[in-house]
């Protein structure tokens, strides 16, 4: 069987596309932010390797796709689906999937972030969103994601580290110096986090803040 032209370019970008879907899920979706905050929840629990990093990174993988799942039907919609009827060229389908895209981006970049990149690129400040560059927007929204990242982390560690203090502070007057104080803190750790339905609380509070 014969490729035409169009069908052979698409067949080659569709190849080019999957070596450059790890970097993608890095910098153009919310995958970054998710992965930091599960990462701050088991150092907060100090449960060293539990859950294991395949499991976090499963858990942010499927997570980011739920967040961006409005994002990819866009671009389905208005631009893989044409393409593939033929009602559109390639370069006119790529123009269209970097708008919804971008459009994500915006809402979770913040302006500072995105007036810093512009002033380091030395070009205009622009007037509209339109006029962003999307070589500047994307630098700026890995930025703004791992700010929120470590926010949320913050929040995180705040009623563990509380935990810590209690537990070390009630050691140190009943002279037990010797004993670890993570050994009598982790177990009431893990206890609050499954009182409080941490998962479900995390999981709600990671999807809401893409909101």
């Amino acid at each position: 069987m014969k490729l035409d032209a169009s069908n052979a370019v698409q067949l080659l970008l569709l190849i080019g596309a999957l070596t450059l879907i790890p970097a993608m899920l890095f910098t153009v979706t919310g995958f970054t932010r998710i992965l930091i905050v599960l990462g701050f929840v088991r150092q907060a629990l100090g449960t060293q390797q539990s859950p294991p990093n395949q499991v976090l990174v499963g858990i942010a993988l499927f997570l980011t796709l739920f967040v961006m799942a409005p994002t990819i039907s866009a671009i389905k919609t208005t631009a893989w689906e044409p393409l593939q009827h033929h009602e559109i060229s390639t370069t006119t389908a790529l123009e269209r999937a970097q708008e919804p895209l971008r459009e994500f981006m915006f809402r979770q970049t913040r302006n500072q972030d995105i007036a810093l990149f512009v002033s380091l690129a030395h070009i205009p400040p622009p007037k509209t969103r339109a006029g962003v560059p999307t070589y500047v927007l994307i630098p700026a929204f890995i930025m703004s994601e791992l700010k929120t990242a470590f926010q949320i982390g913050f929040l995180i560690f705040l009623p563990f580290l509380i935990i810590d203090l209690i537990v070390s502070s009630t050691l140190m007057s009943m002279g037990m110096i010797m004993l670890p104080p993570v050994f009598i803190s982790l177990p009431f750790k893990i206890l609050l986090f499954v009182l409080v339905d941490g998962w479900d609380l995390i999981t709600r509070s990671l999807v809401a803040s893409f909101h």
